[in-house]
């Protein structure tokens, strides 16, 4: 039986081969103009009726494809309606409906096509077929694609943002579906893979509105710790940059939704200094003061350069490595 069937298959396939050479072309030419000698009227009734049929599904296909560009397009309005009623990030309401687009849009074309009585089973394979290879030849930027939807969805941070990430600070220019691009602060433009930024570690310094910055200062042992403390308390209060109690009422009351005061009501925002640690051969305070996101660079460098500058003439000297000799006879 195996070896029967072996013959068969060459059999069926030398007879489509022939069906479809140009000599069997050739005569399926001749059997018409013979049909149109032998039965003219017939052959056009034929003709006609096909032609009938023909155009009866153009014209189906043709309905079916107005009112699917019609559906569409009312679609995508809908879902453009409901990203801006839900205030969705610009980038991914975009992405998302272009997407609605384009796969109804080639479902719409099969089911046109498929109308006319073209077999679709051929291209709906060659697109599975196209997106498999796509997919496996750009894993890498897919793995951007689904880290630039996840941020684009829980949004970590925003345009305008200044962030840490990837070994990399600066502020957020544009977020896209597959990359951040941040300004540094030397005025470089960084673009992150979006894959890399949502698996690791964020720093958003913008995202409450304020921020507390802490300066350690060593001084040496003999030093008066209540001065020293008051000296480095009104350097900071100097500064009207450095946020207190009644300032940051200020800013809670015209803060945005960032700013959640169940989180911070407790927190005593007026600037404060501590003792931290008892070193060998130092002490350490801490100096602590709250100031606006967009301020906290200017103010980290400046604090520090009046304290480096204010405090030695005050007799509050900074420790620094030595070694002290005495030699007795």
């Amino acid at each position: 039986m195996l070896f029967l069937q072996d013959l068969v298959i060459p059999e069926q396939a030398a007879e489509k081969a022939q069906k479809l050479s140009p000599d069997s072309l050739h005569q399926t030419m001749q059997t018409v103009i013979e049909q149109v000698q032998t039965n003219p009227e017939g052959f056009w009734h034929n003709a006609l009726q096909d032609l009938a049929q023909f155009g009866l599904k153009v014209v189906a296909a043709l309905i079916i494809y107005m009112i699917g560009i019609w559906l569409i397009r009312y679609i995508k309005h809908i879902l453009n309606r409901i990203f801006e009623r839900r205030k969705t990030e610009h980038t991914l309401a975009s992405f998302v409906t272009s997407l609605v687009s384009i796969v109804l849009t080639v479902l719409l074309i099969l089911a046109t096509i498929g109308t006319l009585g073209v077999d679709t089973t051929s291209f709906a394979a060659l697109l599975a077929a196209g997106g498999m290879a796509i997919g496996m030849a750009l894993s890498g930027t897919v793995q951007n694609f689904a880290g630039g939807i996840m941020l684009l969805i829980f949004r970590p941070f925003k345009s305008g943002d200044y962030i840490k990430a990837q070994d990399q600070e600066g502020y957020v220019m544009q977020v896209t579906i597959v990359s951040t691009k941040i300004l540094t602060l030397n005025n470089k433009v960084v673009i992150l893979p979006n894959g890399n930024i949502f698996t690791g570690n964020i720093e958003n310094l913008s995202a409450q509105g304020i921020l507390r910055k802490q300066w350690n200062i060593s001084v040496d042992y003999g030093v008066d710790a209540k001065a020293c403390k008051e000296a480095m308390m009104e350097i900071m209060r100097s500064d009207p940059r450095i946020l207190n109690e009644e300032t940051y009422a200020h800013v809670r009351k015209n803060a945005n939704a960032m700013l959640d005061p169940l989180k911070v009501r407790k927190i005593n925002h007026d600037p404060s200094v501590i003792m931290v640690s008892l070193n060998s051969s130092d002490i350490t305070f801490q100096a602590r003061g709250w100031v606006y996101a967009k301020d906290y660079l200017a103010v980290e460098a400046d604090i520090l350069e009046r304290f480096y500058t204010e405090l030695p003439p005050q007799g509050f000297t900074f420790a620094y490595p030595h070694v002290d000799v005495k030699i007795t006879h």
